[in-house]
């Protein structure tokens, strides 16, 4: 059976930086494990970066959430604490100008994915977005949401995502 592990936007600015918030930190073990997980069953794992340029506040996103954040090269736009150390170098790193990857979505498909597991942040916007172009891109795969390693900043948010994602056929675990 071929698996997958997406780890969402993992990174500096998300968790601890610009757009941080404390349960995103709190992640960071648990996430790592995951990802240590999957090497061990010789499974795939896909880094996503949120990834902005200098320009930020003149696009959309910009000028919508006026908070400058994961810009190409600085120390926000890194991979976050253990995670980082977990990555391995053929794990592949998606950057992603936007909410959701149409990259990703792509290689999902050419893949070929039995089942693909999300965590990451935000659970409302980036885990969400990414999770349907996973199911968009492999409808008959196994896509799932480990609650346990997700984060937003409103846990009623989060909440009504997973009853989203679970009327779009998302399994979420560990809710």
């Amino acid at each position: 059976m071929k698996q997958c592990l997406i780890v969402v936007d993992y990174q500096k600015d998300f968790v601890d930086g610009s757009l941080g918030f404390p349960e995103a930190v709190l992640l960071d073990e648990k996430i790592a494990e995951k990802v240590e997980a999957y090497h061990a069953k010789d499974q795939d794992v896909i880094f996503t970066l949120d990834t902005h340029e200098e320009n930020y506040m003149d696009t959309q996103e910009g000028k919508n959430l006026p908070i400058p954040h994961c810009i190409r090269g600085s120390v926000g736009w890194e991979l976050y604490g253990k995670t980082a150390a977990s990555r391995k170098e053929e794990d592949l790193l998606i950057e992603k100008p936007t909410f959701p990857s149409y990259e990703l979505g792509a290689l999902l498909r050419e893949k070929a994915y039995d089942e693909i597991q999300l965590v990451g942040v935000v659970t409302d916007i980036c885990v969400l977005s990414n999770a349907v172009i996973a199911k968009a891109a492999l409808p008959e795969a196994k896509i799932s949401v480990d609650a346990s390693c997700t984060a937003t900043m409103s846990e009623e948010m989060k909440q009504k995502t997973f009853d989203v994602m679970g009327s779009l056929q998302i399994t979420v675990l560990n809710r």
